[in-house]
């Protein structure tokens, strides 16, 4: 597991103080690869940004974390999944509005459906859904940036990313 090493105090303490004071978001996503493609989606309403991630989640308080992400993967793709290990841990935030998520992201797999193009989100956030192959991947903007390398090592060991500014 790779060793993060913290900020100085002062430096810590001169981030969060220029935020305003919120509790962070959490959200649980999927790693699913599948004949060695990656699943990821768009999730911009109206295609407002070219940045792909791995579908999932914000949390609904009182469920399982694997619960939240087999219905957000349902809602976001149409497909049924089974999910397995943690294998990410990532966190991004906003220092303008205060904004904090941190997600935990599940090796997963696809126990029922396929991509439908035709597919509609309810929520109307996820504009499109793919599986990108590996060598696709460098050619698109994706967050976390150390995703592909997760997904593609199943049995690498979960993994920490130090907190990061939000993309969009």
């Amino acid at each position: 597991m790779n060793t993060v090493h913290p900020l100085p105090l002062v430096t810590q303490f001169a981030t969060v103080s220029h935020m305003k004071a919120r509790i962070p978001r959490l959200a649980a996503r999927a790693i699913i690869v599948q004949d060695n493609r990656l699943l990821l989606v768009n999730a911009f309403r109206g295609g407002t940004s070219d940045l792909w991630c791995a579908p999932g989640g914000g949390v609904v308080a009182g469920r399982s974390l694997p619960d939240n992400l087999m219905r957000e993967v349902h809602e976001e793709t149409g497909l049924e999944i089974s999910v397995g290990s943690v294998a990410l841990i990532n966190e991004f935030h906003d220092p303008k509005s205060g904004f904090h998520q941190v997600e935990v992201f599940f090796r997963c797999a696809v126990a029922a459906g396929k991509i439908d193009h035709n597919w509609r989100d309810p929520e109307h956030v996820v504009t499109s859904r793919r599986f990108f192959a590996r060598s696709e991947i460098p050619a698109i903007r994706l967050k976390p940036d150390s995703l592909p390398a997760i997904a593609f090592a199943p049995d690498a060991p979960a993994r920490y990313d130090p907190l990061e500014f939000i993309v969009r």
